[in-house]
């Protein structure tokens, strides 16, 4: 994620309470396996401790939605496909707002209650560990944006209502205000969609777009069925709930390949246009460059497309500030600069492909795409990396001032909500740069690609970082990670 910038009814379901006592206790006898037991509803992040739950792991999301933006109404069904980690009585998603109507386990219907953001689920018959189970859950309303939050400087950010559509940008927990879910980073999962609107406007989601196809539909909200159009988008490799989008509206899209041979599908509104013509192109070439220009340097592109989803996105009227990484196509409430596009494909090695195991180490996301960013700017003739952390290290002043903490945030436990604070962005870069002066540029770029390489498709800790960086400079670490990551405080130039 770019830094955001401050420019940047819980109806309750109709359903009888469910409690563990409910469970037959017959499952578990016959089943052989034990006793069954609720799964945890939260899987313990220490800033976000409902996020996730416990006691099962996805594996697939279907989601088949229809979004009707005249009212603002979002309905479907989503289907997963999890594994049980655990004999489970019930097991918990994370749903905040919306009307669920029905959930289904197994194909069998299943009780079901509210409880804040948890939609706790209780199958007629307990699941048992090791096992594969589906759960639809068939839900709508009007998807509330997050607004306020400290985390991302009061900026509104997750679902967001645009004048033709909906413009998503989830990080972190916005993926629940729009679909039940397990979410949380830890638990990746590969996603189709079907996504229904009304005839004239497109829908774009992360993977490839498998088909689209004209038909009459019925929205909620309208009394007849009117003409329509169903999009179906396909990401195949593992992902993160919180870099999952759907945006839709009016576009200009244009497709292709990078140099390298990258499929590239960049969409912007046409809105934009009438202020920058070129906007099109100019994301294509961008995106096509960044995204050749990480594959060279920091190993195989992850995905199986590249690209970027410009929109013209405003709350209350307002133009919205930021730029944010999802998976295989950034998205951007405006046109920006070339570095920040750099920056959001970065991520798709660092955060994307990699992702973190804690919300705690959100520096190996944002840290490495900074230094990424500056290392962009470089190669395009801008300041050498090693001069514009200097440079930022020398305009910081220590102690902080009053209410604008810096050097107080630890990089490596910043805190939620500090947790994109602009210490863990450049101040990372920072570090990293640091690391690559002290073990050298052979050894350093080793690293990143060796990091990546490791971790493709999956999360990781700031420990396994540090324990890894040691392994490949042959150096003890310890007491820079100590001074740089696990401190506060500005320490003095290495």
């Amino acid at each position: 994620m770019a830094s955001r910038t401050t420019s940047r009814l819980l109806p309750i379901a109709v359903a009888a309470a469910c409690v563990a006592a409910l469970v037959p206790a017959a499952s578990a006898a016959a089943s052989g396996g034990g006793r069954f037991t609720p799964g945890a509803p939260g899987v313990g992040d220490e800033y976000f401790p409902l996020e996730g739950n416990g006691g099962y792991d996805v594996r697939h999301y279907a989601l088949d939605l229809a979004y009707d933006p005249d009212h603002d109404q979002l309905d479907g069904t989503v289907t997963i496909t999890a594994r049980a980690t655990q004999n489970l009585s019930r097991f918990d998603l994370d749903l905040s707002g919306m009307h669920v109507s029905k959930v289904r386990v197994n194909r069998s219907t299943a009780r079901f209650t509210r409880n804040g953001q948890e939609l706790v689920i209780t199958p007629r018959r307990g699941l048992p560990k090791g096992g594969t189970f589906t759960v639809a859950v068939t839900y709508g309303g009007v998807p509330e944006t997050i607004v306020g939050s400290p985390i991302v400087f009061g900026s509104p950010y997750g679902f967001l209502h645009t004048p033709d559509g909906a413009f998503v940008g989830g990080e972190p927990n916005g993926a629940s205000t729009w679909f039940p879910s397990n979410d949380h980073p830890s638990d990746k999962a590969t996603f189709d969609y079907a996504i229904t609107v009304p005839k004239g406007l497109g829908a774009i989601a992360n993977g490839v777009l498998k088909g689209q196809k004209d038909r009459k539909a019925v929205f909620s909200r309208r009394p007849a069925p009117i003409e329509a159009t169903t999009f179906r988008w396909h990401e195949n490799s593992p992902m993160a709930t919180y870099l999952t989008t759907i945006d839709i509206g009016r576009w200009d899209v244009k497709t292709g390949r990078t140099p390298l041979g990258t499929p590239n599908y960049t969409a912007v509104d046409p809105e934009l246009l009438k202020t920058q013509p070129n906007a099109v192109g100019f994301f294509f070439d961008t995106t096509s460059e960044a995204t050749d220009l990480w594959t060279r340097t920091w190993g195989t592109y992850p995905f199986n497309t590249t690209g970027a989803i410009a929109d013209d996105a405003r709350y209350e009227g307002q133009p919205l500030g930021f730029s944010l990484e999802t998976q295989g196509k950034p998205v951007y409430s405006a046109v920006r600069n070339t570095s920040t596009i750099a920056h959001e494909l970065a991520h798709q090695w660092f955060g994307d492909s990699v992702s973190p195991a804690r919300w705690k180490d959100i520096w190996l996301n944002e840290s490495f795409a900074t230094w990424s960013q500056l290392y962009w700017n470089e190669l395009h003739g801008g300041t050498k990396v090693a001069d514009a952390v200097r440079a930022t290290y020398n305009a910081r002043p220590y102690p902080d001032p009053a209410g604008s903490p810096w050097w107080s945030v630890v990089i490596a436990d910043p805190q939620r909500d500090t947790m994109f604070n602009n210490r863990v962005y450049h101040g990372g870069a920072m570090v990293l740069q640091f690391l690559r002066e002290r073990i050298g540029d052979e050894k350093f770029f080793a690293l990143l690609r060796t990091w990546v390489a490791r971790h493709r498709y999956g999360n990781a800790t700031t420990e396994q970082f540090t324990a890894l960086a040691e392994r490949v400079s042959g150096q003890d670490l310890s007491a820079f990670f100590r001074t740089w990551i696990y401190s506060p405080g500005k320490p003095p130039l290495p």
